[in-house]
């Protein structure tokens, strides 16, 4: 297995952003940092007080998941300081199952069979006044990548018409230029959501095999752009269980996170660690990511970056996700449904993978306030910080 090599920029990714900042960064040594960590290098990280990305390759090392009750502790503390007993609810709105692109992974992959729909927005408003009355005032549009059908004018309309009655909105769909962002923006969208799904190149290129997605560089500049054109949140993750090394990918992330955050100072900028579902296609991780594994993650995140908001989806088992809760979650999904419609009617088209935390939001809710912890329905942006 080759490791990731973002050393060298391409000309695609212009100076002066975060995803430049990024591809400036040796993975690789800081790979190499994982590998010869020794339990005094994470006693020394878990009592240092300001963390670099040598101290979180740290935190992700072998020796450490030895440690990781002790690194749960330090991130749920971490996480109460800095959020206090918080948690933001949204929900996802798939707008439609419509895709040209062909990704071995995603239910929505071109190739597959599957019943397709795409709400006209008169049905999105609909669905959206349903979240509205089960409590949601964030909620999350999302939509398979086809150009022509889910076109910039459709996710302007849908944007403008729920912008009266929803007070944040977010977007996670096809990734465009920032002219198009800019658009979204005035019509009252505050959040881009972009997953890279893997940062190794060769996974990427080896997953993604027909469409615009097979544009790297372009998707990873994605956030920039969106930040550039005034989005206000500002959403990545990796799909755990695409490329071999999940601590590859965390060490992407986190470098992303970190120039993300510090370009774009006055952006909340999230992290989500969605791990692979059962969906149409039948596509198999090599490597799945255990629990254990995706402890440790989340914990060395909320240690090395205090104030990153990180979010846990209804892909994760109900009691997984009340555990996770505690470590530093600070905003989730619930009540969630990944096909288009759902919430104010039924819908027969396919899912984008299965949800396998199906509460209620009202039960998710009551969770969270039975844990100590009080649910948000609608916040300001992030808590306040100085510049990384």
């Amino acid at each position: 297995m080759t490791a990731v090599d973002l050393e060298t920029r391409p000309a695609g990714v212009p100076d002066g952003t975060a995803a430049a900042d990024l591809l400036g960064t040796s993975l690789s040594q800081l790979r190499d940092v994982v590998e010869r960590a020794t339990p005094v290098d994470v006693e020394r990280v878990l009592h240092t007080r300001r963390r670099t990305l040598a101290d979180f390759a740290v935190l992700l090392s072998p020796v450490a998941a030895d440690r990781v009750e002790a690194l749960a502790r330090a991130a749920q503390a971490t996480t109460i300081r800095r959020f206090g007993r918080t948690v933001r609810l949204f929900a996802p709105l798939y707008l439609s199952n419509e895709c040209v692109s062909t990704c071995t992974y995603c239910g929505f992959s071109a190739g597959n069979k599957i019943a397709r729909r795409t709400l006209a927005p008169e049905e999105v408003l609909d669905e959206a006044r349903a979240l509205r009355a089960r409590g949601f005032r964030h909620v999350l549009l999302v939509s398979g990548e086809h150009a022509r059908i889910v076109s910039k004018d459709y996710l302007v309309d849908c944007v403008r018409l729920l912008a009266p009655e929803i007070p944040s909105i977010s977007v996670e769909v096809q990734v465009w230029d920032a002219e198009t962002y800019r658009r979204l923006v005035d019509a009252g969208c505050e959040g881009l959501i972009v997953y890279q799904e893997t940062y190794d190149r060769d996974t990427y290129r080896a997953v993604h095999v027909k469409g615009k997605k097979r544009n790297y560089d372009w998707r990873l500049a994605a956030l920039d752009r969106g930040a550039e054109a005034g989005m206000r949140r500002l959403g990545l993750g990796a799909l755990l269980g695409l490329h071999r090394d999940w601590r590859l990918e965390g060490l992407a992330m986190a470098t992303h996170a970190r120039a993300l955050m510090r370009r774009w100072w006055r952006c909340e900028v999230s992290v989500s660690l969605p791990r692979l579902r059962p969906a149409a296609g039948g596509f198999e991780p090599a490597v799945p990511v255990d629990d254990r594994e995706l402890v440790q993650l989340l914990c060395a995140l909320r240690l090395f970056l205090p104030d990153l908001a990180l979010s846990l989806s209804t892909r994760e088992p109900p009691a997984l996700r009340d555990a996770l809760l505690k470590l530093g979650v600070t905003q989730m999904s619930a009540g969630s449904h990944t096909e288009p419609g759902g919430y104010a009617e039924a819908s027969d088209a396919e899912p984008q993978f299965e949800v396998s935390d199906t509460r209620s939001p009202s039960e998710v809710a009551a969770t969270l306030k039975a844990a100590g912890y009080d649910p948000v329905w609608l916040d300001t942006i992030g808590p306040r910080r100085s510049r990384l």
